[in-house]
C-alpha cells in the first residue's frame, strides 16, 4: 500500500476514544472518521481530531482501508463480518467474538480476502513481555492473578472474557502446547455473570497453569509467576517489573546452590500505541499481526470452556 491507510474507529466509548487518539497522532495512517450510535459522543471525539462523525458504521465502509472495532462483544461478529466482507482490514477488541464458530467465520473471510484481522489483546504489547520472552524457556508451572475493582462498564461479559482472557492469551502463547485437561471454579457476586474465577490448565507437554481473575477487588493487580528449570520469574504488568530468581553456581553451608536474584524495570511503552502500529504495519506489509485472529480464537475457545466448567457448578 503506497499511500497512508485511511482509518475509522467504530465505537467511541471508554476504549474507543483511546484508539482514536492513537490513530490521530500516528504519522503512518490517516484517521478520517469516528462512529458511535450516540451522536453527541461521535461528534465530540470527531471534532477533537478534526474528522467526520457518523452514527452508522455502514456510512464509512466506502471511505476507509481499515477499522478499529471497539463496541460491546455482542456486536463484534455482525459488524466485523460486514467490515471484512467490504474488503476492509479490522482490528477487533478482545474477545474476538461471542462464539468460536463466529470467530472461525471471521478468520475465513479475512483469509479469503487477504485482509488483516487482529485481536486487541493489549498485554502482548506491554514492555514487561520483553523481559518474559527473554527469560522464559519451556515453562513448567505458571500462576497468574488479575484483580480489578468492580465497574458496570464490562458486565456484558463474565470476568473470564473481560479480564482472565488476557492471561489465557499470554499463557497459550508462552506454553505453545495443546491443552490436555482443565478444571475451574467461580461465582457471581455483583453482576449477573461470573465475577470471580479460577482455572487450572494442564498442557500436553506437562506444563500447568493456575489462572485467577477477580473484578470485585479493592485493588488492581496484574501479575504472572513462571517456574521453569533452574529459574523462577515474577512479572508485574502494572508496575512493569520483572524479578528473576535463578539457581546459582555456588553452594551455601547447607550444600544447596545459592539463588541469584535480580530485577528489571521497564518503561511505559504505550502498549495500545504499539498495538495500533502493529496493525498498520501488517496492513502495509501484508504480514501477520502479533495477535492474529487465530490467536484470538484459541484464547476465546479456552475462555468459553472455562466458563462452561464453572457454570456446571453454579
Amino acid at each position: 500500500m503506497s499511500q497512508l491507510p485511511k482509518l475509522a474507529v467504530v465505537g467511541a466509548g471508554h476504549l474507543g476514544r483511546w484508539h482514536a487518539d492513537k490513530y490521530s497522532a500516528c504519522t503512518e495512517c490517516e484517521l478520517v472518521a469516528v462512529v458511535d450510535t450516540n451522536p453527541d459522543i461521535a461528534r465530540e471525539i470527531a471534532d477533537k481530531h478534526g474528522v467526520i462523525a457518523f452514527t452508522d458504521y455502514h456510512d464509512v465502509l466506502s471511505m476507509v482501508d481499515a477499522i478499529s472495532l471497539v463496541v460491546p462483544t455482542s456486536q463484534h461478529y455482525k459488524i466485523a463480518r460486514d467490515i471484512l466482507e467490504a474488503g476492509i482490514h479490522c482490528l477487533i477488541e478482545k474477545p474476538i467474538t461471542e462464539t468460536v464458530e463466529e470467530a472461525a467465520e471471521l478468520i475465513e473471510i479475512a483469509s479469503n480476502k487477504q485482509l488483516v484481522l487482529q485481536v486487541g489483546h493489549i498485554e502482548r504489547f506491554n514492555s514487561v513481555m520483553i523481559g518474559i520472552k527473554e527469560e522464559v524457556d519451556q515453562p513448567e508451572f505458571i500462576e497468574s492473578t488479575r484483580f480489578a475493582p468492580f465497574s458496570v462498564r464490562a458486565t456484558d461479559v463474565s470476568v473470564i472474557l473481560d479480564l482472565m482472557i488476557h492471561d489465557i492469551d499470554i499463557i497459550l502463547d508462552l506454553v505453545d502446547s495443546p491443552i490436555r485437561k482443565m478444571s475451574a471454579s467461580g461465582l457471581s457476586v455483583l453482576s449477573d455473570t461470573i465475577d470471580i474465577a479460577n482455572a487450572r490448565i494442564e498442557f500436553e507437554n506437562n506444563c500447568v497453569a493456575n489462572v485467577t481473575a477477580n473484578r470485585i477487588s479493592q485493588k488492581r493487580e496484574r501479575k504472572i509467576r513462571i517456574f521453569h528449570k533452574n529459574a523462577y520469574l515474577s512479572a508485574d504488568f502494572q508496575n512493569r517489573i520483572v524479578a528473576i530468581n535463578r539457581k546459582g553456581e555456588t553452594k551455601n553451608d547447607a550444600g544447596i546452590k545459592n539463588v541469584e536474584h535480580h530485577e528489571r524495570t521497564f518503561e511505559d511503552n504505550d502498549a495500545l500505541n504499539l498495538e495500533v502500529l502493529d496493525f498498520i504495519n501488517a496492513i502495509k506489509t501484508g504480514g501477520k499481526p502479533l495477535v492474529s485472529g487465530e490467536a484470538g480464537k484459541r484464547a476465546l475457545e479456552t475462555a468459553i470452556e472455562i466458563t462452561s466448567l464453572i457454570k456446571r457448578t453454579l
